[in-house]
């Protein structure tokens, strides 16, 4: 019923709930191969408006500022759910819609606050419904997907619905790391360890200093815990405490490796790469959970290193704080003679569904995966954005990686509005302003912005196009903007949601992998060591009584960042230029820098 709107390939087309997606004529990373094949089934998941976001948002922002009489009181499962589900005839009218269409409701299924409607349906359903046509895209790195970078809607739907995907979104879940190019000692058999064994963690000196646990070229727990203080830290209340990490696109931890690494580098903490409560593995959509060794291709395209790297680092800091690993479908292997991958799923709609009907959560969740955000619908960018604060509000504090790449990788930085404009690569869901974001250090007296040449990794920072600088970061982030001047005029926005928020190591990391010993460098890094260090932090909360940080940038942009040690030297170069450059106070490469254990403990404590 109803007339309905097209939305164009190459305009930005603003109706209601709507800003489409620039067509594929801009994105050069992608090709089309062929017409998606009419029975290939797609997983249809249906936004709806959620009719009291903004009461949402203001409490995540009263729950999370230390100067408001609610500071720490985080909401309940329930009372989000209320203040997110869509109104009744939001409800009403996508089910007719759907039923004008053979569509009833026996088909469908939903998120607890009924905000999401899926369904699955053959391609040739879903252009009839949306007035489309399917294709299947290949990027230039060998992954497909099947999308349809045009679709419609009745006009008296925009309103109702925010999105709907799969369709002109080509958000990948690409991990944010970077194996270390070969060096001499870049693989090393478990049996000799030699050139490890003088930074081996079997009974650490309360009284260690930097120097004698950190090695510039082979970071380990040992190193970190000593950097940033928890060396001497005993966690008091596991199990109340919890911690989580994400796998995506067929990545698991595997548990052999976990334990080689912790048997090495932190022996206290072994016995959990098999302690299924210390260790818990959780499998949403047909995630992968291989525990037998890779064979000849898993191997080659480094299967289970960031899994790996996550396991590896959280355990070697946070231990006995029990971990839980989302292990989430991802794109199985394509076969280029079906034309079409068996998944077509977003990578981050399916987990945070999954999170959000959970009643009980980890307090930090780590996630090192993200794209840049042109990639992304605005509108599905935006809802993604929106889940996240979701979880903020119930007291779930989320930390992105920044990126790797810098402000972008040398020679691919142009808009994909089809004008291929010369500009900086933002990442999503880096961007974000409802998570926290983390960057990458490297060496110890004194840390520097993270960058290795062997490989290319740069630490990642820029200034988001989508969603614009929250009033939290007014105070720190509009002098360092206003310090560029004209530098990099009209390659960034000046008024977008500035990243990193933080940072720390990330380069040069010890990694267990297929029982060798690898070095990997990236956010990928950073990310879980940050996570496992603020996890600690709430343990110390928790076990005072308290309630854990939840939703951190609040906190941190008023008082925790004086707690965080400033990063002065280094920047996030790319896109051919010297990038944005780390400077006293909160920077684009570094953020406010990092977590020095007991100074943070003492202003979380101080603060609640």
């Amino acid at each position: 019923p109803g007339s309905c709107t097209k939305f164009p390939d190459s305009m930005l087309f603003v109706a209601a709930a709507f800003l489409a997606f620039a067509g594929l004529s801009g994105l050069v990373q992608w090709t089309r191969i062929g017409q998606a094949p009419a029975d290939h089934v797609v997983k249809l998941e249906i936004a709806l408006k959620q009719s009291q976001f903004d009461q949402l948002e203001g409490h995540l922002y009263e729950v999370s500022d230390p100067d408001h009489h609610r500071y720490g009181e985080h909401l309940g499962f329930d009372e989000v759910n209320d203040l997110i589900k869509p109104g009744d005839d939001s409800v009403n009218l996508v089910h007719e819609w759907l039923r004008d269409h053979g569509i009833g409701k026996d088909r469908l299924s939903y998120s607890p606050a009924k905000d999401w409607v899926k369904v699955s349906l053959p391609v040739a359903h879903v252009e009839r419904l949306l007035n489309t046509k399917y294709a299947v895209y290949r990027h230039v790195d060998g992954t497909h997907l099947v999308r349809a970078p045009t679709w419609s809607l009745p006009t008296h739907l925009h309103r109702h619905i925010d999105t709907i995907q799969p369709t002109n979104s080509f958000l990948r879940a690409a991990p944010k790391k970077s194996n270390v190019m070969p060096v001499a000692d870049d693989e090393q058999d478990m049996s000799d360890l030699s050139a490890v064994q003088r930074i081996k963690a079997t009974s650490p000196s309360p009284d260690l200093t930097v120097a004698q646990a950190c090695n510039v070229s082979a970071v380990t727990p040992l190193c970190l815990r000593t950097l940033y203080g928890t060396i001497n830290y005993d966690p008091k209340v596991p199990g109340k405490n919890k911690i989580g990490f994400t796998n995506y696109l067929g990545e698991t931890a595997n548990r052999s490796d976990v334990f080689l690494f912790l048997n090495q580098f932190r022996p206290d903490a072994a016995q959990a790469a098999f302690d299924m409560a210390q260790f818990r593995i959780e499998i949403i959509a047909n995630g992968d959970n291989q525990q037998t060794p890779n064979n000849a291709t898993q191997l080659a395209a480094g299967k289970d290193l960031e899994g790996n790297l996550d396991a590896e680092t959280i355990l070697g800091i946070s231990y006995p704080t029990p971990l839980i690993a989302y292990n989430t479908g991802g794109s199985p292997p394509f076969k280029p003679d079906d034309n079409t991958p068996t998944n077509t799923n977003e990578p981050y709609l399916v987990w945070l569904q999954y999170v959000l009907a959970q009643r009980d959560l980890p307090q930090v969740i780590s996630t090192s995966y993200g794209d840049d955000e042109q990639t992304v619908p605005q509108a599905y960018a935006r809802r993604v954005c929106n889940q996240f604060a979701q979880l903020g509000a119930r007291g779930v504090s989320l930390l992105f990686a920044s990126g790797d790449d810098g402000v972008g990788p040398d020679g691919s930085c142009f808009t994909n509005d089809g004008k291929n404009t010369s500009a900086f690569l933002p990442s999503f869901p880096a961007g974000c302003p409802y998570v926290t974001t983390v960057g990458a250090t490297k060496n110890f007296n004194p840390e520097v912005a993270a960058f290795d040449p062997r490989n290319g990794f740069v630490s990642g920072g820029g200034f988001s196009n989508y969603f614009q600088r929250p009033s939290y970061q007014d105070t720190a982030v509009t002098p360092y903007v206003t310090s560029l001047g004209d530098q990099f005029k009209g390659l960034y926005n000046k008024r977008g949601r500035g990243y990193p928020d933080i940072a720390a190591q990330g380069q040069l990391f010890q990694t267990v992998w297929n029982g060798t010993i690898r070095r990997l460098d990236g956010t990928s890094a950073s990310t879980p060591a940050a996570a496992a260090i603020l996890s600690l932090v709430n343990d110390s909360l928790l076990a005072a009584g308290k309630r854990p940080l939840g939703f951190l940038n609040l906190w941190l942009y008023k008082r925790g960042y004086k707690a965080f040690t400033d990063v002065l030297s280094g920047a996030a170069t790319g896109c051919g230029t010297s990038g944005f450059p780390a400077v006293k106070g909160w920077d684009a490469v570094t953020g406010f820098g990092t977590p020095y254990f007991p100074r943070v403990r003492a202003a979380a404590l101080n603060s609640s």
